[in-house]
């Protein structure tokens, strides 16, 4: 199976995931800590993580992906939704918490 395989079936088995940096429990970048932070604080406890560090393929294939050149990446239902910024933006103006809990 092909990178791009791969991710599309990660992305479409879990409502949940996170291309980052490390995982969960041990963040190795302070976007992909962020990220973490913020889907705790929405009440997600599901998270399906992906650590890019240990797969270069999927490292570089995300970015290919969903067209976009940073990590981390969340999707949610299998949407790309964006990377720490973004999320960042959405959490604030709760329109994050609105969407992980539908």
């Amino acid at each position: 199976m092909d990178n791009q395989a791969k991710i599309q079936e990660i992305v479409t088995s879990h409502p949940v995931v996170l291309f980052m940096k490390g995982n969960a429990q041990f963040p190795q970048c302070g976007f992909s800590g962020n990220a973490i932070n913020i889907l705790r604080t929405c009440g997600v406890n599901d998270i399906f993580t992906v650590n890019v560090l240990e797969d270069e393929g999927i490292r570089q294939g995300i970015k290919q992906f969903s067209n976009w050149p940073t990590i981390p990446q969340l999707y949610i239902n299998g949407e790309f939704i964006g990377g720490s910024d973004i999320m960042t933006e959405m959490f604030q103006s709760g329109e994050l918490k609105t969407l992980v809990q539908a």
